[in-house]
């Protein structure tokens, strides 16, 4: 299974931030730099993106890391793709990535995916080339949590039809969650410059898909048991996507 020829898809990977929250690892290096067992964790995003056969990408950074960035990872040709990157002067929230790379996606369709989000499980290339090949819209891609309220929770009805995205609420409603996987049209960047700051200081990526599910164009794909997902932000999640990663390579 490959990208139909007809689906002028970009992907744009979010690799700036200031990594809080795993301080002072991060004091002297980007997050998305750090090692996942025996890979940069740069590698895990980028791979997605590369075995579903996105050819054009985009990675944001902050100024004081781009460079250890292109020193790793080049313009693409050992992926064979074509890398390009861009500063993310202050951290303002998922969306900003829209805002800030709207030049460059030129009307194309984007696959955006966080720097520090890894994904396992049979088959993924497969299911995110369905993904973009069908893609109305927007696509996102939900898994259960047994953390909910720290990450965007969807409501369901009857159906599995969505019925509204909170972002980390107190009381969460399901315990299934938007992961950082997002395939949005060529209009996404557009959308995004109508968003407000969140009581947060951010664009949120919730709003924009709150856009595209109120307009009846978002749709979600459900990721069952056999797969994984490892969101690496913190020392616990960090060292647990090692853990996993090891095993995953032993066995």
């Amino acid at each position: 299974m490959s990208i139909d020829n007809n689906q002028n898809i970009k992907g744009i990977i979010l690799a700036g931030g200031a990594g809080t929250r795993l301080y002072p690892l991060t004091k002297i290096t980007s997050k998305q730099l750090l090692p996942v067992y025996d890979k940069p964790m740069i590698f895990y995003p980028l791979s997605v993106l590369v075995n579903a056969g996105v050819k054009e990408i985009m990675i944001i950074t902050t100024k004081e890391d781009q460079e250890n960035f292109k020193k790793l990872l080049g313009y693409g040709t050992d992926w064979g793709v074509n890398i390009d990157y861009i500063v993310q002067k202050e951290p303002e929230g998922i969306a900003q990535s829209l805002m800030i790379c709207e030049d460059w996606i030129n009307n194309s369709s984007v696959a955006l995916i966080l720097g520090d989000n890894l994904f396992f499980g049979p088959n993924f290339n497969e299911l995110l080339i369905d993904a973009i090949n069908n893609n109305q819209g927007a696509t996102i891609f939900c898994i259960e949590s047994d953390t909910p309220e720290r990450f965007g929770v969807i409501d369901f009805d009857e159906d599995f039809k969505v019925l509204s995205i909170e972002e980390k609420p107190k009381d969460p409603k399901t315990n299934w969650i938007v992961t950082g996987l997002y395939i949005y049209d060529k209009s996404a960047s557009s959308l995004a410059h109508t968003l407000k700051k969140s009581n947060r200081g951010e664009f949120e990526i919730t709003d924009l898909n709150m856009i595209y599910l109120n307009n009846k164009k978002l749709n979600v794909k459900k990721l069952d048991s056999s797969f994984s997902w490892l969101d690496t932000g913190t020392f616990d999640t960090l060292l647990e996507a090692s853990n996993y990663v090891k095993n995953l390579e032993k066995n």
